[in-house]
């Protein structure tokens, strides 16, 4: 593991989410987090058919930078549009969204992330039946991600912000149902404080399920400005063999400029 590997994630669009430290303004935010030592930037993006992939690509080509994964969160957070949704037209659409994010993210190299997208357990709908919801929807996307060879990365969330699949158990439960190896986990180091009794032994348990890894610290702030311990974080990363990235999502405190650089200078100490 090394400083190559570190990446923050950046909405290419304008969102409702907090916890993204730059929005909007593309090409000057890809110059910072270039200059700032970052080797990947992690998009955010509500819907591919927004983003210009030609003007996006020479962009990243100019600040060396590559796209490690991309999030597609904001299409629940600004459109509602969910896996499990009592709807069966919003259930379509939400597949069809992360299709396109697929195919967008052949073309970037990326793997592309599920996260909020997988909705909420809605009043008069069970959890089984969300459950069951959410592994159909689930195994149409990864065999639509097996058929262009993109990994997708399930990351189980805190209970505050959903009450379907908290824990890195429930998630590796999810992902031996739904029974593809193109869906693994995005394992994030705030949520894990809330949902786990022991981060490190999660880590140990997800193992070779991890493809993406989070991080933020326990306020949610840059990564030093709470009390976990990043460096016991990274070793055990590293004592799994895990060669994925790391990614810096947290909210833009005190701002997003000085976030940025105290998470990149608080990790790379611990990095070889």
């Amino acid at each position: 593991m090394s400083i190559a590997r570190l990446s923050i994630v950046l909405s290419t669009h304008a969102a409702q989410f907090k916890a993204v430290a730059f929005k909007g303004d593309l090409e000057n935010n890809l110059v910072k987090i270039a200059a700032w030592g970052y080797a990947g930037v992690e998009l955010a993006i509500r819907d591919p058919a927004l983003v210009r992939v030609d003007e996006l690509e020479a962009m990243l080509a100019r600040n060396h930078l590559v796209v490690p994964a991309i999030g597609t969160g904001q299409a629940w957070g600004e459109e509602h549009l969910s896996l499990t949704s009592p709807d069966v037209s919003i259930r379509k659409a939400a597949i069809e969204r992360i299709k396109s994010h697929i195919m967008l993210a052949r073309r970037l190299n990326s793997l592309v992330i599920l996260g909020l997208i997988r909705g909420v357990t809605q009043p008069g709908q069970t959890d089984d039946q969300s459950k069951c919801l959410l592994k159909e929807g689930l195994q149409e996307c990864a065999e639509a991600a097996s058929a262009y060879g993109v990994k997708l990365a399930f990351e189980p969330l805190n209970r505050y912000e959903t009450n379907l699949v908290n824990s890195v158990a429930e998630g590796l439960e999810l992902i031996q149902q739904v029974g593809s190896a193109h869906l693994g986990l995005l394992l994030d180091t705030f949520h894990m404080n809330i949902e786990e009794a022991d981060i490190l032994n999660s880590i140990h348990q997800a193992a070779q399920e991890i493809f993406h890894f989070h991080v933020a610290d326990s306020n949610r702030w840059y990564p030093g400005a709470g009390h976990l311990d990043f460096k016991a974080i990274l070793e055990t990363l590293k004592s799994i063999d895990y060669t994925g990235w790391i990614s810096g999502e947290f909210l833009p405190k005190p701002d997003s400029d000085t976030a940025a650089q105290r998470n990149f200078e608080h990790l790379k100490q611990f990095l070889a």
